[in-house]
């Protein structure tokens, strides 16, 4: 089941951008696959944790095209018709549909299973550090969005994700170690968030010339 899903997931990333490609679901992959590893509670069904993380982001496409609002919800309903369709059991479609109905980050929706904790810290996980930086970077270029804008400064940014990437990186990735359900979650968010706290370090030296 769990290759029949993958070849259907994989085939929603065909035109997908650099930040939520094929390449994101693999590394997303992983990271849960470290984070169940090291995860104390030996009750995680790491079926489960797959199969979402192969459908969380099926919908992004759709959402980046401006053709849905919600790649999490629209996901959750299309991964329960490929479950379906490769005779999943319902018990397996309703706890995967969930995990990808609350992996995003900026939904209310709370994970209400372990599995569900895992498939969101591991998606976060990949959103900090230096991939996370170059995800950073390479959706707001796809999006046309200015890397930084002196006008615009962090501080009087209101917008929910930030109006430039460097804001971005402020408002969103560097409060993601906050956002962890897991203890080891944290613990690796914390030094990803670390390297990114550093680059924004050497970002604001070079605006003022500092060196």
């Amino acid at each position: 089941m769990l290759e029949a899903v993958r070849t259907r997931a994989r085939s929603y990333f065909e035109a997908a951008p650099p930040a939520h490609d094929w390449h994101h679901v693999q590394r997303v992959e992983t990271l849960a696959e470290t984070l169940i590893d090291r995860h104390p509670s030996d009750e995680i069904d790491d079926r489960i944790v797959r199969l979402a993380v192969l459908l969380h982001d099926i919908g992004r496409g759709k959402e980046d095209a401006g053709e849905i609002d919600d790649h999490a919800a629209w996901g959750a309903r299309e991964s329960r018709r490929i479950l379906e369709d490769v005779g999943a059991d319902p018990a397996t479609i309703d706890a995967v549909a969930h995990c990808v109905r609350a992996h995003r980050y900026s939904n209310a929706v709370e994970p209400e299973r372990l599995e569900a904790e895992i498939v969101s810290d591991a998606d976060n996980l990949d959103a900090l550090g230096a991939v996370g930086i170059a995800r950073t970077f390479a959706h707001g270029g796809a999006l046309g969005e200015p890397i930084y804008d002196p006008a615009v400064p962090v501080a009087d940014d209101e917008t929910a994700a930030g109006a430039t990437q460097y804001n971005h990186l402020h408002e969103k990735i560097l409060g993601l170690p906050e956002r962890m359900y897991t203890d080891v979650g944290r613990e690796l968010a914390e030094r990803r968030a670390a390297f990114v706290r550093e680059y924004v370090a050497q970002f604001d030296a070079e605006l003022t010339g500092e060196r």
